[in-house]
């Protein structure tokens, strides 16, 4: 299973660094969307606060570098950060990042894992870690840290968490546990792409075309069409014997996703 649609919390992850991902990621609490200023650092109270205070300023900037782009710069930062403890769980999910941009699947899960070790108690890095471990083959796996998530009084996303727990579960081949995670999400969050995207393939699964058809056609109007979303708009449309209205999505996919024109619903994997 690849991941893809990319959304999740604190600050939502571009989908340029989760890469194709359905699922919510966390991004660290570097505000990359403000201007981050030269460091000024704290030259009062302990040595540790100051260490704390220059490890969060690092954070911000290494934030900054991977929006830019300026991927060494962002690891760079990101390692100095990695040495304090108040910082060490923003920092792993950061490299994590940096290998993700370079192709390294294995080394990212590795930094996603020590952030969640780091922050165990803390719902943004176990859903990070639960996110990737399903996005990699590890489905199951990946349920006992949105569950965990979940348990986070201060996590600020628990739509986005049982979205992700749904989709995985569903992934995992437990479709009673996906239905009832994915529409826990969606009465927190009745436009979440995620959760009813996830609905759609669960009811065509089923061949209950007529209720997937209205779970897609919100997913459409809820976020920007993927190519996959598409597929599985026509994919209902030919379930319910509409060939016209398939061919109308098919089309709008030659039309925005060229490189996806000789897919066939049938073809298509979720999206």
């Amino acid at each position: 299973m690849r991941l893809r649609d990319a959304a999740f919390l604190l600050i939502l992850l571009p989908a340029a660094l989760a890469g194709c991902s359905r699922l919510d990621f966390v991004k660290p609490s570097g505000k990359s969307n403000l201007r981050v200023d030269p460091p000024s650092y704290n030259t009062r109270g302990t040595p540790e606060a100051r260490r704390a205070d220059a490890a969060r300023q690092q954070i911000a900037l290494a934030t900054r570098d991977l929006d830019l782009g300026n991927i060494d710069a962002a690891e760079r930062n990101a390692r100095q950060a990695l040495r304090v403890p108040a910082t060490a769980a923003d920092a792993n999910t950061l490299l994590a990042l940096v290998q993700e941009r370079r192709g390294r699947r294995d080394q990212a899960g590795a930094f996603y894992r020590a952030a969640a070790e780091h922050a165990p108690e803390q719902g943004a890095y176990l859903n990070n870690y639960g996110a990737w471990l399903c996005g990699n083959g590890r489905a199951a796996e990946s349920l006992t840290y949105f569950d965990a998530a979940m348990r986070d009084p201060r996590y600020g996303d628990p739509a986005g968490a049982l979205a992700n727990a749904g989709t995985c579960a569903l992934d995992a081949g437990q479709p009673g546990r996906a239905e009832a995670d994915l529409r826990a999400a969606l009465r927190l969050d009745a436009e979440s792409p995620i959760a009813l995207d996830a609905m759609a393939r669960l009811l065509v699964e089923r061949a209950q075309f007529f209720e997937a058809r209205a779970f897609s056609q919100r997913r459409l109007a809820a976020a920007p069409a993927t190519a996959a979303a598409l597929q599985l708009a026509a994919r209902i449309e030919q379930g319910l014997g509409d060939s016209n209205a398939a061919e109308r999505y098919l089309q709008r996919l030659r039309t925005d996703f060229p490189s996806s024109q000789n897919l066939q619903p049938r073809e298509a994997s979720p999206p």
